[in-house]
């Protein structure tokens, strides 16, 4: 007869916290020896057997003593309470290979976009195409791929565009969705689920005249809302479900009269989900757009100008944590700069070397950004510990890098080139581990420099004020003297004028000359009489 003991509890207890209790021990259940149990009591015999090349091992039991003292142990107990917070020694910046994903078809393409699976981040999208003018063959693939970050020996899927895909954006609402937009201007949609072929695509006379360079997906309830920017001067929005024609379209023509002719082409585009009805575009000319979109009219679509850069603008981001400042990155500069400050940018790097040619925000430390250069070189920024050099310079391959992803969680960056590689680096734990007190002493920081840019701002606005005035008081003094010498009656009248004024002033300074030098001799004469009295009294 087996006897059991059953321990019975409640569905809606189970994952509750121990609530233990010191009281005395307690007798569950006692099971006497029953003498009529060893009759049927085999002794087992003892067996050699041979092994060779095994560990010895052997049976036994827990001791009760143990157990007891492990019972003894307060599990909540705070060991350390007293003792102060040690810093951690701080490790010097690095960054290390993962993996390498290399273009697998034989004419190699360059890597112009990457994008990373929203859930987790376990594979990577990476868009391939060639941006030379008219060096594209007959023979270059058209796909672009996903891949495992585990397995960089083969892709995990395969996209097939009808066009070369120069921008890809996974849905961060729905990580089986992509976006992309495509070198002849069509925007393409992708379900993994459905296959490797796109679910839609734009046609194309309603698409971008130019490739589209920049695609994002919209903070917006039903998660199928994107927009696109090409260099044909146009931002189109999108709803995924229906291609056939953009919902939305605005003109990047500065003079804000709407003529496709005068547009500048956008490069990049930024958008910020906690601001819904703002973003940002980065043009071609080195002008930074700011954008309303639910403004009434098209003209007031168009916000403000930021003139930032010699060339292109390459990377347009806010910073996660103060989205009021956004980084920009063009010709050989990176400049973060303040929505309250159009003049100029509030802290900006050195002229570097080599053109830089993509840029990006660390998604966990607000004071770190990424930049890559045509040298193949990967900069790490801590503008916290140093403003004129990166903290850590990477060479990362001998060809130029072109563009820049970051992982949510801020440990692995993946760097795309010319040569079609797709290099994922793991970024040390101090370049990806928020620092005490950063978020408060990076605010005060932008603060500082947002207030010297304003006061260097007041500064300038002065001296224009009183260039101006300058200027126009000498060019009213020139046309005084334009008509002056236009009517010779005129001049003849006030030289005359003058020349008696000036006559008429020495008269007067003559005679008071003469009332001054008979007075000083009628003193003297009364001083020479008083003497000779004097005198003759004596």
């Amino acid at each position: 007869m087996e006897i059991v003991h059953v321990y019975s509890k409640l569905r809606s207890e189970f994952g509750r916290q121990c609530l233990f209790s010191d009281r005395p021990a307690e007798l569950l259940l006692d099971l006497p020896p029953d003498p009529s149990l060893t009759l049927s009591f085999i002794q087992k015999n003892h067996r050699d057997q041979a092994v060779q090349a095994c560990w010895e091992t052997s049976e036994h039991q827990v001791m009760e003593h143990c157990i007891r003292q492990n019972n003894a142990v307060d599990i909540y107990q705070e060991c350390f309470e007293d003792e102060e917070e040690v810093e951690e020694i701080q490790e010097p910046p690095s960054a290390k290979t993962v993996n390498v994903f290399r273009d697998p078809n034989e004419i190699k393409r360059t890597v112009t976009s990457l994008s990373w699976q929203p859930d987790g981040g376990r594979k990577l999208a990476v868009a391939y195409s060639s941006l030379e003018f008219q060096k594209s063959s007959k023979d270059m693939s058209l796909d672009s791929y996903i891949w495992d970050i585990e397995n960089p020996n083969r892709p995990e899927m395969m996209l097939k565009p009808a066009s070369p895909l120069v921008c890809l954006d996974y849905n961060p609402k729905d990580s089986h969705t992509l976006v992309g937009g495509s070198y002849n201007g069509q925007i393409v949609f992708w379900d993994i689920r459905k296959g490797n072929q796109p679910v839609e695509f734009s046609s194309l006379e309603h698409s971008h005249r130019d490739p589209v360079y920049k695609i994002i997906w919209l903070q917006s309830k039903t998660g199928t809302d994107a927009f696109s920017a090409s260099t044909d001067g146009q931002v189109l929005w999108w709803d995924v479900r229906k291609l056939a024609e953009p919902t939305e379209r605005l003109v990047l023509d500065p003079s804000r009269e709407g003529n496709l002719d005068q547009a500048l082409g956008a490069i990049s585009l930024e958008f910020e989900p906690t601001m819904p009805t703002k973003f940002m575009v980065g043009t071609e000319q080195g002008l930074v757009i700011s954008c309303n979109r639910k403004a009434k009219t098209p003209a007031e679509k168009i916000v403000c100008t930021y003139d930032s850069h010699h060339g292109p603008i390459y990377a347009l981001q806010r910073n996660p944590f103060f989205p009021k400042n956004f980084l920009t990155v063009g010709d050989w500069t990176a400049r973060i700069w303040s929505e309250d400050i159009k003049e100029s940018s509030i802290m900006w790097t050195k002229y570097q070397m080599s053109y830089l040619t993509d840029a990006c925000w660390s998604p966990v430390r607000p004071s770190v950004f990424f930049t890559v250069k045509m040298d193949g070189v990967l900069d790490v920024w801590d503008i916290l510990f140093k403003q004129s050099d990166p903290t850590l310079s990477l060479k990362v391959c001998d060809k130029s890098l072109y563009s820049l992803s970051v992982q949510d969680n801020g440990c692995l960056v993946a760097c795309g080139s010319q040569l079609g590689e797709a290099t994922l680096l793991e970024i040390c734990s101090g370049l990806s581990t928020l620092q005490k007190n950063e978020k408060s002493l990076l605010a005060a920081m932008f603060e500082r420099e947002s207030k010297r840019e304003k006061i260097l701002e007041a500064r300038q606005r002065e001296v224009r004020l009183k260039e101006r005035s300058r200027s126009e008081q000498s060019r009213e003094e020139e046309v005084g003297r334009e008509e002056g010498e236009e009517d010779p009656k005129h001049l003849i009248a006030r030289a005359e004028s003058d020349f008696y004024s000036l006559v008429e002033a020495e008269v007067k300074r003559r005679e008071k000359k003469d009332e001054v030098m008979k007075e000083k001799d009628i003193c003297e004469e009364k001083d020479v009489k008083d003497e000779e009295q004097r005198g003759t009294s004596e």
